[in-house]
């Protein structure tokens, strides 16, 4: 067994890291002063006012009393945001082992890079914390694997963001499914459509000075900084990023298989490949995946570069039965007969779009609300990180099916790859040395 401070031994990158601390005092940081929970907010650029915009709604029984980033702009940018809209004043870390250290810290929020997600979740529960881990919870199905385990050894709660779990309308809609509304479901199908516009060819040049390349590379292997990966194109290359399927795709293939009633599918088959442009952006921008069951199938759609709409939407999910579909977004549902023909519709009067980034919507506010239910009165999780990590890795398979460009056979039980020895091989990855997630 790997004891945490063996862990955090095992990470370390010198003790200067660790000395970065704020001295600022604040009345947020009075334990004991009342039943509010204490949350670290990690990887501050993007999602990560999604979290405190759900944390203000929640701020009756949580506060923000840290947040971390390794980008110094960033870090004072969003810590200056927490201290706006919350009205108080969070200790401010550049480096998460810090923040593991704090007794006061009650959980943590995961908004970083995709390939920090399950090392830094898996610190987090062996330091004691309750984790919320931004989609997808891991880089590669292997660390999923593991982040499970690790849940189930320490005991914390791990919830996944895949806040339509939490959206009332979804859950009202796949109950009725779930009731027999279009009959038995079997086919359902889901896209996403943006207009991304080119990453370029990145250059070398030096790291800036706001910025801990070293702590932001972590666990992946060490590359030269390059002027078109951080903050955000880091989406876009392997040894960081996990593509569009994972990035959005998830959300709408996890409402598929959760309105379906299946988990791991026999057989995967995806193709496509980076036709929009020609650029550093190593994986696809269009991309065809087929998850089949024995009686059941899913389709997922991504297209990054192009935006036409299907059924008028950027995203969504369209849940097809014996008597009629069911299509379902995060704006509301409606229900056609089988020939078409719209039967009931049901709209919440938000209008979202691909082209926001940040997602601060009534979904993640409930997902939170969710969240902190569980660790106060033990509530049921919407997605634990049991039921969040199947969707993860059956787009993960898709990503090895996409580089091996032949068909997957699966496991059901498990989702691991059969009778495919250079496939399975992508089943985890390399890490820095000393950089490995350990439970």
């Amino acid at each position: 067994m790997v004891r945490r401070r063996e862990f955090l031994n095992a990470l370390a990158v010198g003790a200067a890291g660790l000395a970065v601390r704020s001295t600022a005092k604040s009345y947020v940081q009075i334990l004991g002063s009342n039943d509010r929970l204490n949350f670290a907010v990690i990887g501050l650029n993007g999602r990560a006012y999604a979290h405190l915009s759900a944390l203000k709604a929640n701020r009756s029984v949580a506060r923000i009393s840290h947040v971390c980033d390794v980008d110094s702009n960033i870090l004072k940018k969003f810590a200056d945001s927490v201290q706006q809209e919350m009205g108080e004043v969070p200790f401010s870390e550049r480096d998460f082992r810090a923040i593991l250290e704090q007794k006061d810290v009650d959980a943590i929020t995961i908004a970083t890079p995709d390939h920090w997600h399950t090392p830094m979740a898996i610190a987090g529960l062996q330091a004691g914390k309750h984790v919320f881990v931004e989609k997808p919870c891991s880089h590669n199905p292997a660390e999923g694997e593991m982040l499970v385990q690790a849940q189930q050894k320490y005991r914390k709660l791990v919830q996944m963001g895949t806040q339509q779990r939490s959206s009332p309308h979804t859950i009202e809609i796949v109950e009725k499914i779930n009731q027999g509304i279009i009959g038995r479901p079997y086919f359902a199908k889901a896209w996403y459509n943006n207009v991304r516009q080119s990453i370029g060819t990145g250059k070398e040049v030096p790291v800036p000075p706001r910025l801990d390349w070293d702590l932001w590379q972590g666990p992946a292997p060490r590359r030269p900084y390059t002027d078109n990966v951080h903050p955000y194109n880091w989406h876009w290359f392997r040894i960081y990023g996990t593509g569009e399927a994972l990035n959005n795709g998830t959300h709408e293939v996890d409402v598929c298989r959760w309105a379906l009633g299946v988990d791991y599918p026999k057989r995967v088959t995806s193709s496509g490949g980076r036709y929009h442009f020609k650029d550093d952006w190593q994986f696809y921008d269009t991309l065809v995946t087929s998850f089949e069951y024995e009686d059941k199938m899913i389709s997922w759609e991504g297209k990054s570069c192009q935006g036409m709409k299907y059924y008028g939407r950027d995203r969504g999910s369209a849940i097809m039965g014996t008597s009629g579909t069911v299509l379902v977004d995060r704006d509301g549902y409606e229900i056609y007969d089988l020939k078409g023909k719209k039967t009931k519709e049901f709209r919440t009067g938000s209008t979202t779009s691909s082209a926001d980034l940040l997602g601060r919507d009534s979904m993640t506010d409930a997902h939170f609300t969710n969240f902190i239910a569980g660790i106060r009165k033990g509530e049921k999780l919407n997605a634990p990180i049991s039921v969040g990590n199947v969707a993860v890795t059956m787009l993960q398979l898709s990503n090895i099916a996409w580089e091996v460009s032949r068909e997957l056979h699966l496991d059901t039980k498990d989702g691991r790859i059969q009778g495919d020895p250079e496939a399975m091989k992508m089943w985890g990855r390399e890490y820095e040395k000393g950089w490995a997630p350990h439970i």
